[in-house]
């Protein structure tokens, strides 16, 4: 069993300081380590920021699942979506400017999956489990 707060967001890059916001609420009530609620805070802004530049839509919603020993969060929209396939891993030899943001969501995060097509949208779904060592 879960808790679930839902929120639907404009696309105003401003308002990703709320998000973080509340995910730091709800993540130490939880029992998160500041180092691992710095890290979804990470994760959170890449995802709402994908939504933001590449949905070409107003609005996009989050959703945090609250469990007694996880965080899952899922981070939607139903824009244009894109082949999740076709994402290459970053050459961190040299990196970009930009592009690095589904690989810093699999690398900080315990579990991700991502569900994406044409038309019906995106969704980042990124869980951490509370006391996990890396």
């Amino acid at each position: 069993m879960y808790d679930l707060i839902s929120m639907n967001m404009s696309v105003n890059p401003d308002f990703i300081s709320v998000i973080r916001l509340t995910l730091s609420g709800i993540a130490g009530k939880i029992g998160f380590s500041l180092d691992d609620i710095e890290d979804m805070k990470v994760c959170i802004s890449e995802a709402c920021t994908n939504a933001i530049k590449h949905s070409n839509r107003d609005e996009f919603q989050v959703k945090f699942y609250i469990y007694p020993d996880k965080l899952t969060i899922e981070v939607s929209d139903d824009g244009i979506g894109y082949d999740v396939d076709s994402l290459e891993s970053p050459d961190l030899k040299n990196p970009k400017t930009s592009g690095l943001g589904i690989f810093i969501i699999k690398t900080l995060m315990d579990e991700v999956d991502i569900r994406s097509c044409d038309n019906c949208g995106t969704v980042i779904k990124m869980t951490k489990l509370v006391g996990v060592e890396e």
